[in-house]
């Protein structure tokens, strides 16, 4: 099977990979539970990239390669390889994934991993704008926060394509939010996207009094 072989190749590399000296110190930073092997994300996403081209899975395959090194894992750099894997040519833009994305981000339930998968669910909204839309409309008012930092933040790097009237759909049900990863994706959210339209982004910010001081901060940044 293409996702054992794929599974098998990304540990073996991960571990020849290791240093035991780097190791705590990133697992330190990073506020883990679990533990790391002390391998760069650059290294990482080449080991990554690596398994793919020598074991090129079918989506299903991916899949389940994704699901078993994330569930699975022992180390969390095995969490960022399965994340890593869903930037493959065959699982861009695929709406098959959405289930996997809300179970990447409740089950890692931390920055790190939400904001990659930002990149994955940027993807959706330039394959299937109507259904990525539906999507992170939803997850803005869901009861785990990690799904609505995900939602507000899954527009970062359109820039001229990012869709204001959803930008302001997700933001406005996390305004009054009290939690601090929230609070902080809505300030990174607007500042982004005041780079490209800066009066829209003054505008909101005029318009919402009750966003909090953070994210009024983050989003004047550079205005």
């Amino acid at each position: 099977m293409s996702d054992a072989s794929l599974v098998s190749a990304i540990r073996t590399a991960l571990r020849e990979a290791a240093d035991a000296e780097r190791a705590p110190h990133m697992q330190a930073y990073m506020k883990s539970a679990m533990p790391f092997l002390g391998v760069p994300m650059p290294a990482v996403r080449s080991i990554t990239k690596a398994a793919l081209r020598a074991h090129p899975p079918t989506l299903d395959e991916l899949e389940a390669a994704v699901r078993t090194l994330w569930d699975e894992a022992e180390f969390r750099e095995e969490r960022y390889a399965a994340s890593g894997l869903l930037a493959a040519k065959v699982a861009t833009g695929r709406l098959e994934l959405v289930p996997l994305y809300e179970h990447l981000a409740t089950t890692g339930a931390w920055w790190d991993h939400v904001d990659d998968l930002a990149h994955r669910v940027a993807e959706l909204h330039d394959a299937h704008a109507a259904e990525a839309a539906a999507v992170v409309r939803r997850w803005s008012t869901a009861d785990d926060f990690w799904l609505r930092r995900l939602a507000i933040i899954s527009q970062l790097g359109r820039r001229d394509r990012v869709d204001p009237a959803l930008l302001t759909d997700v933001i406005e049900p996390n305004v009054e939010d009290t939690e601090f990863f929230v609070r902080k994706a809505i300030g990174w959210a607007l500042r982004e996207y005041a780079r490209v339209e800066a009066d829209w982004v003054r505008t909101f910010v005029a318009d919402h009094p009750d966003l909090s001081g953070l994210s009024r901060r983050e989003a004047l940044k550079h205005l």
